[in-house]
């Protein structure tokens, strides 16, 4: 009996052990990271070369990490338009799309954003609207089926018919509804830049965290710099 009781055990360890390493062994779930980048004019992307470049470099941290079928979708914002937001870049991580070339391509389109409205090619708008361009993309992705995070190269000053966030104050408009239920993180990259106010940025963090904990977000970030 105790012999037999010895064997179960080891029968019982091997099975374990053998369950955790094949855990080890499966790939780590694909994820969905969305790149809003802001092409209103008071944004310092479309203006300032060395920040364009520091904000693709950060959004190219975030898509080396990523694995196999992850997707990665690069859109910009700014006028209710999408005549005027035409840029779509869609990509899937695979053998053939390997993180690092994705993350050079992306990093290197943010960092030519100035260039790119300066020769015509993007046009910079005159109205920010952020919470319109989430409301269009919450229907894109499932938060359900992936890990989801939004990055918005903005600087957070929600400028639209759904509210206006000044240097001075103002509000955002809570969500209809939690579209985003169970994504992960909305981050903003250089949310106050441009106002030279640091209350400014701690009241646009306020109403954007405020937002996004209401949108479903698990996470809110804000970097004014990083």
């Amino acid at each position: 009996m105790r012999r037999r009781s010895i064997l179960a055990g080891f029968v019982a360890l091997a099975l374990v052990s053998a369950s955790a390493a094949h855990a080890e062994d499966a790939p780590p779930p694909p994820q969905t990271i969305v790149v809003g980048l802001d092409l209103s004019l008071s944004n310092p992307l479309i203006k300032d070369e060395g920040y364009a470049a520091r904000v693709g470099a950060r959004v190219a941290q975030e898509i080396l990490a990523l694995p196999l079928r992850s997707r990665v979708m690069v859109r910009t914002f700014g006028s209710y338009s999408g005549r005027e937001n035409g840029l779509k870049v869609d990509q899937v991580i695979s053998s053939h799309a390997k993180p690092q070339a994705v993350a050079q391509g992306v990093a290197e389109l943010i960092a030519h954003m100035p260039a790119l409205v300066r020769d015509g090619k993007l046009k910079a708008q005159g109205m920010t609207n952020i919470v319109a361009f989430l409301d269009t993309m919450a229907p894109v992705v499932d938060c359900r089926r992936s890990d989801v995070r939004v990055i918005l190269a903005t600087d957070g000053f929600e400028d639209s018919e759904y509210g206006t966030l000044t240097r001075h104050g103002g509000h955002l408009p809570p969500p209809v509804s939690a579209d985003f239920a169970g994504c992960d993180e909305l981050l903003i990259l250089g949310i106050g830049q441009g106002s030279g106010s640091p209350s400014a940025t701690v009241h646009l963090n306020r109403e954007w965290k405020r937002y996004a904990e209401k949108a479903g977000f698990s996470r809110y970030v804000g970097l004014y710099d990083w």
